[in-house]
Formats: structure tokens, sequence, C-alpha cells
């Protein structure tokens, strides 16, 4: 991706199923968890680069002795620091401490694609009490709609929140059920003559998490996937409805792991992809103390709206399926791009925009190599006999042109990023590989995985493609137009980021018809005085009047810099085409506008009012 999209978090949990000399004798470490723990977030790096944490319970701790133990740091080091002051506690401790004695690894990396940063709003988030069933380490990767309707809530308990944001709301919906529940096993056992830590190690026992999980999550409109520990060593992972946020687990009779994605698992815990399952939407894994897990429906299954940014983006490309939709969709590109370039093959560069789009690349030569090939067998069979041998040379040489035509410089892009120079820095981010294009004769063709706001596409590449003298450069979007802003954890919030938005409103001007700007922010304004069961999405009639193509060369136009000698033009990704290389993951609400739950779709129209008053406000400065 060429604009820079945060985007979801990451976790990682652990239950070890045997006693810690059983590690060191099988794998040489007591540190097995932790070890494992480290990977998982290494792996997973790529989910988030502000801030980490992790959390553990030591079931074996004695009275006296600290249980629970969690650790959290800021920065895209955060991961390397945390551990490097476990494994120096451990050194003090003799390798005999809470770290190293626990049976409960949690593991958290994070985005932050909303609200407000720091360490204190690192997640796990730790609930504190001193009866170990009473306190609750949580982390997650969501983003809750509803978080103000949380807040009621726990107001409405009588509880007094001292922060605001749906992290807080989630921890302290979750823990005040699970004071019901521990609550409810003390009156029941109580009365059947239990008293002291006897009374206490049955609520341990028989905490009901199901029921716990099942009177909280009904709560919630958002896509999550939550992960809590409880100081009795009960442990869960609960997964949205809608199946929007990834979950996978593997689990033998040693160790039972989930993380965010399937191949993390793979490769760490060396086993094969069929090893590795799904949570599957509202489902909960719930683990007890004992070892033993189950599975629970806790919420009833909802359409499956599982989000489709993480095959075409998020999500690592070694998953075997993910490397196979990426493919099919560069693949689903190739007649459209060969009708932008006139089917001259002969005179045009295909390449791709470094690094993320390198896989869908791929899938583009598949498809434009069977079309030669195709090309090939028709000139050889119209000629016949006739062909002659230097004749039949020339067309079986004939080849796709592929190059790697643009170069990213990392380190840089790190500097310009602390810069107040930033824009104009901008044209350096990226190079190119002269000699690579037969000036003013050559089409150079590059696929991107998806175009956002376009900033550096008009900042950088296009101006540095530009060098290289092509006839024609035609950008590519393996995925369609982004069309509406997001609200389940990818900082794509505000209408007026996205270009393709933009370009529909610059459409709607220059036809005269920008009264419709007008007409939807009513409409929106009228969808908020509706239950939100209710809403629809008034925000389509944007761009109901114009077909893809002509928001398409619109964009082109808005994102041509001054000065680029070059026709530009833009080829993006069908929804259809995207169902058909993604069937599986049909969240495509930032390209369709149909949101997988209620609040996606208040979501939507409050952001389109604040664009509309925005715009106001702007102009009414400005006069």
């Amino acid at each position: 991706m060429s604009d820079l999209v945060k985007h979801e978090c990451g976790i990682a949990m652990i239950r070890l199923l045997k006693p810690a000399k059983f590690y060191a004798q099988k794998y040489g470490t007591e540190q097995y968890g932790l070890n494992k723990l480290y990977l998982l977030m290494e792996k997973q790096h790529n989910r988030g680069q502000e801030a980490a944490g992790v959390g553990v319970i030591n079931l074996c701790a004695k009275p006296g002795e600290e249980y629970i133990m969690r650790d959290r740091a800021l920065g895209a080091s955060a991961i390397k620091e945390i551990f490097e002051r476990i494994a120096r506690q451990q050194q003090a401790e003799g390798y005999a401490g809470t770290w190293s004695g626990a049976s409960l690894f949690l593991g958290h990396l994070r985005y932050r694609t909303t609200g407000r940063s720091g360490l204190s709003y690192a997640h796990p988030f730790l609930r504190r009490n001193n009866w170990p069933a009473r306190n609750l380490i949580m982390a997650g990767n969501f983003n809750i709609t509803n978080a103000d309707e949380l807040f009621q809530q726990l107001v409405a308990t009588g509880q007094h929140p001292r922060y605001y944001g749906d992290t807080f709301f989630l921890l302290e919906s979750l823990g005040h059920h699970l004071d019901r529940e521990v609550q409810f096993q003390y009156d029941k056992y109580r009365e059947r003559g239990l008293q002291g830590a006897e009374l206490h190690k049955q609520i341990e026992q028989k905490l009901d998490v199901s029921n716990l999980l099942q009177r909280t999550c009904p709560q919630w409109d958002g896509g999550y996937v939550v992960c809590g520990m409880i100081g009795n060593g009960d442990a869960f992972v609960v997964r949205d409805p809608a199946g929007i946020r990834p979950c996978f687990y593997y689990a033998d009779d040693e160790i039972v792991v989930v993380a965010s994605e399937r191949p993390v698992i793979q490769t760490v815990m060396n086993v094969t992809v069929e090893q590795v399952e799904e949570l599957q939407p509202g489902q909960a894994m719930v683990l007890k103390r004992s070892g033993i897990f189950d599975f629970e429906q806790v919420l009833p299954p909802a359409e499956r709206r599982s989000c489709s940014f993480e095959r075409i983006y998020f999500s690592r490309g070694s998953d075997s399926d993910i490397y196979r939709e990426r493919k099919k969709l560069g693949e689903q590109l190739t007649d459209n791009v060969l009708q932008m370039v006139g089917y001259d093959v002969d005179n045009t560069v295909f390449s791709f925009i470094p690094n993320t789009a390198e896989v869908a690349f791929y899938g583009l030569l598949d498809g434009l190599n069977c079309y030669l090939n195709e090309q090939k067998k028709r000139m050889i069979r119209e000629g016949g006999k006739l062909l002659s041998s230097s004749a039949l040379d020339r067309i079986l040489s004939q080849r796709i042109r592929s190059e790697k035509v643009a170069l990213k410089d990392i380190k840089l892009r790190t500097f310009i990023e602390q810069d107040t120079s930033r824009n104009d820095m901008a044209t350096h981010v990226y190079d190119v590989t002269y000699g690579t294009i037969h000036p003013r004769t050559d089409n150079l063709v590059v696929i991107d995985d998806s175009i956002v706001r376009g900033t550096t596409l008009r900042q950088s590449i296009i101006k540095i493609l530009d060098r290289l003298e092509p006839k024609k450069i035609v950008v590519v979007s393996s995925s369609p137009q982004v069309r509406y802003p997001d609200c389940y954890g990818i900082d794509m919030a505000s209408m007026d980021e996205l270009i393709a938005f933009r370009a529909a409103v610059a459409l709607l001007q220059a036809s005269g018809r920008g009264g419709a700007v007008q007409e939807v922010y009513g409409q929106c304004k009228e969808q908020l005085r509706l239950p939100k069961s209710e809403m629809t999405n008034p925000v389509k009639g944007i761009y109901s009047p114009f077909s893809d193509v002509e928001i398409s060369r619109k964009i082109a136009e808005m994102l041509t810099p001054q000065g680029v000698n070059a026709q530009v033009e833009l080829v993006y990704q069908t929804q259809e085409g995207l169902r058909k290389a993604c069937p599986n993951h049909t969240g495509d609400w930032y390209f369709s506008g149909n949101y997988p739950t209620p609040g996606g779709y208040k979501f939507v129209c409050e952001a389109f009012i604040r664009y509309v008053e925005n715009n106001r406000t702007i102009e009414q400065e400005n006069k």
C-alpha cells in the first residue's frame, strides 16, 4: 500500500498444559512459553508498531507471592524492550519468579486508529482485586462503535469510569459481570455451608466464564477478538458474531495457542495449515484452570462479513489462502489493463509499487502471459505452413516485459515522518530503476494493492515514475475504490481523506449537481433520528450518478501532479472481482457502503455530517 494506513492490532495467547519441568526436560528451557509468546508477537509485528504489552498468570504462586505480571512499552521496538526487561528480571530472580513459572500468557501489539495514545492506553489492561477470581487481564483486536452506550450502561450500574474509551468500557463491562458471577457462586456455596478458603476454592473451580460472556458480549457493537485471563487461572477468547476480526488457534496435549494470523501459528509451532483452526463468528474458546478447554456459541452468528482488507493487505502474505487470493486479485485485472494500453504488450513495461503489491503483480503477470500465449497460438494457426523459421522465432520470442521499476527507501521514509518538510521531501521516498523504459515509446503499468488517500501517489510515486519518460503511466489497484470510512479498526474515519469520495464530490460540482451534498446531509440527519437497527447509508447517493470509470478518471486527474508529462490513468478492481478472489471474506463496507453492524450506519452518517459542517466552517473562515 503506497498510503500509510494503520490498521487492526495483533493478539497472541498461550496456555501451557503441562508443568514447567516438562518443558525444561523436553525443550531445554522453562522459558518455553515466553519464547513462544515472543515469536508470536514478532511474527505479527506488522499489526502494531505503536505499542506492545505482555501479561502472565502464574498458577503455582503461593499466597504472599505475586501471581499476575504485566509489562508494556511504546514504539516500534516495544517487543524487544519488554522481553529484555523480563530477561533481566528473571536473571535477578534466578529464573524462579512469576514470569518463568507462568502458565497463561497474553501478548498484544497496538496500532492506534482512533482515540488516545500513551502507555496507559496500551494493552493488556489489568483490573485488580485481592480475590484471584475477580482479577482480569484483557487485550484485544477491536473497535467498538457504541462506546457512548457502554459508558451510559456503566454509569447506570453505579460505576464511575475514570477514562473514556472503548477498551476501558469493555474491561469494566466484563469486570462488572465477572463480579456478579463470583457473587452468584459465593452466595450459592455459602448457602451450602462452605466458608473461608474452601469457599473461594469452590468459586474458582465453578466460575461460569461462558455465562459471563453471554451476559456481556451482546452489549458490544463492532468488530472484535477479545482475550481475557482471570486471576483464578481461567481464560477466554471471543470473536464478534460477523467474524469481522480474524482469530486462529492450535491445540495439542502440551499447549493451546491463539493468534490473529494463521501462518504465524504454523511457523512458531511448526504445524501444518490443517492443524490450525479458525475461531468461528460469535464463538468463544473457554479455558479452565484445569487445562480443559471447550467452545461455546456465546452469540448467535450473524451474516459472515470478515474483513476483506485482511486479504488484500493487512495479513501476512505467507498464508496459503491469502497468497492465492492476492494472485487472483491481480490476475482478474488483466483484461482492463490490456484495454488501457491498447493491447500493446510489446511497448509496455509491467511493475509494482513495493512492497505489499508484489503478490498481486505475480497474478497480473500470470494473466498477461495467458493472454500472450493465446495470441501466439492464434498467429501460428493463421500462419500455418507458410510461416518462415524467422517469423516463428519472432512469435515465440515475445515476452511480457516486467521490471522492478520502483524502489522504496525505508530509511528515508522514517526520516521524513519526523520532519516538518515531509511534503517537500516526499518525492525522494521512492526511487526508480533507470534504463528500464524506452522514453516516450513505452507505457508503464504499476500495480498497488489499494489507493485510499492517494497522497503518496501524488506527492511522490507518479513524479518519480515520470522521470523515466513513459508515454503513459497506468496505476492499477488490486482493490476496489475505497469510498466509505471504516469504524472497525482501520484509520479511515474521515470522508474527505478518501480520494474516491473527493473525486465524486468534484464530479457533482462540475456537473452542476453540487446540491446533492446538502440533500445527503439532510438524509444523514434524518437517519440519526432513527433506531440504529433501522439506519441505512444515504452517502451512497454521492456516487450513484457516476460510473466507476468516470470516478477513476477523475481520481487520475486529481492525482496527476503539475509538470508530469506522461498521461496518467487508473484501473481499479471491481467489487465483483473482489468477491470472486476472496469469496469467504465479504466484509467490503469501505467499498460498498454495506456495513456489517448497525453502528456502522450511524458512523457513516456522522462522518458525512462532520465533513459538511467542517467545510462550512472553513468556507466561513475564508470569507
